[in-house]
């Protein structure tokens, strides 16, 4: 088994300044690879940079004062199967091609999983017809699905009030923490590096000197950013990489905010598998469900309510909000306790599409085609970021090969 080392970071202003002959400003700083943002998505491509291309420079900017500190530590923390989307969608191709990554690499180093499987649970002959096409769409896929009827259900899990069931099999739980820090200590190990507290400032193409001028903003000289001269550029920024992008191709991309609050719960979980209700219409989010986290203690969510801020995790502690879980849970729990549901946190989602929507597929692109080449794009990674995280570090390395 292989540990856990310790975390590794740099700030950008010790570097010494480079000589440079152009019009242009003078970087302090030059290096090959520059990824923006620090949550699962830009930890596994960084870490896939230093390791594969470790000749090169690497270094990962986040501007938070440790990783991960957004989307990526805010969610289920669910390894998903690959059930829902589109077949020929990056998101169903990268959730299954992510998901083996992800159980491979757990198996050979001490990060906490757990393969503990999952139920979607159908109401009624509607929702079942519902389940029953994504149990045939998962046989095309090559993702593990069995059904069960109600009976069969009951006694495997009697609080648990089904019509049917399509059952997941390979789907699991992650410490999303702990995954995180083994990505962290992996940049260090392999020469790449990783400036936290730094905020990207402003970005500008810069084709005399073979890259892109950035202004990086690093605490305590937030008055005077350090410029660094970038020749591959991945802007893995979750819920700020349409800014992070419109701040060199302005107006090109629009994310929207879709908070989803959760609730614990003080009593002992019902069950020991994850319970998944029907998907809503469009896909919007998965429903109100039931998770455990790695001691075994379960809780419900998240919800979904579109928000204007990329910074209100605040977590709404009325009746109102109570009687909307208890009532969505109570649909495949009825034996819920509302006196042992507490409000617990809450995360943000970064989305493509406006409520209401359609489906989304995720934004990976290098934009050569609008006169940006090297200049990656990762945006509207959302669920099923977390299990797709290895895959997508792959995805973007054949890009940049071809």
């Amino acid at each position: 088994m292989q540990c856990l080392v310790s975390r590794h970071s740099i700030t950008l202003k010790r570097f010494a300044p480079k000589r440079c002959f152009s019009a242009l400003p003078k970087p302090e700083l030059e290096v090959e690879n520059l990824v923006i943002g620090g949550g699962v998505v830009g930890l596994a491509l960084a870490e896939r940079l230093a390791r594969q291309r470790n000749g090169e420079s690497t270094i990962l900017v986040e501007r938070h004062s440790q990783v991960g500190e957004e989307t990526s530590s805010r969610n289920s923390e669910v390894i998903h199967a690959g059930l829902y989307y589109p077949e020929d969608s990056l998101k169903t191709r990268l959730c299954i091609k992510g998901k083996h990554m992800l159980y491979e690499l757990l198996e050979r180093t001490t990060i906490p999983y757990k393969k503990v499987g999952k139920w979607v649970v159908a109401e009624n002959e509607e929702q079942t017809a519902y389940i029953k096409s994504l149990h045939e769409k998962s046989k095309r896929i090559g993702v593990p699905t069995f059904f069960m009827n109600a009976e069969e259900a009951k006694k495997e899990e009697p609080e648990i009030l089904a019509h049917s069931v399509l059952v997941s099999p390979t789907t699991g739980i992650i410490d999303s923490h702990s995954f995180m820090e083994y990505l962290e200590s992996e940049i260090s190990n392999h020469g790449g590096d990783i400036a936290l507290g730094s905020e990207v400032k402003s970005i500008r193409a810069a084709e005399t000197l073979g890259g892109y001028l950035i202004e990086i903003a690093t605490p305590p000289s937030t008055d005077t950013p350090t410029l660094v001269l970038a020749k591959h550029v991945f802007n893995a920024a979750g819920l700020h990489a349409d800014k992070v992008a419109n701040m060199l191709m302005p107006n090109a991309y629009k994310l929207y905010y879709a908070k989803g609050q959760y609730f614990g719960y003080r009593k002992k979980s019902p069950v020991s598998r994850l319970i998944y209700p029907c998907p809503e219409e469009n896909l919007a989010g998965l429903g109100t469900h039931l998770t455990l986290d790695m001691s075994g203690r379960c809780k419900f969510g998240p919800d979904i309510a579109y928000i204007d801020s990329a910074y209100d995790y605040s977590v709404q502690d009325d009746d109102i909000k109570l009687d909307q879980f208890v009532t969505a849970v109570g649909k495949y729990f009825p034996g819920v306790d509302k006196s042992s549901l507490y409000p617990d946190y809450a995360g943000i989602r970064p989305k493509l599409a406006a409520p209401g929507g359609g489906f989304q597929d995720f934004i990976i692109k290098e934009e050569s085609n609008a006169g940006f080449k090297n200049f990656y794009n990762l945006i509207g990674i959302e669920s099923p970021g977390l299990t797709s995280s290895l895959a997508i570090s792959e995805h973007v390395m054949n890009m940049m090969d071809t």
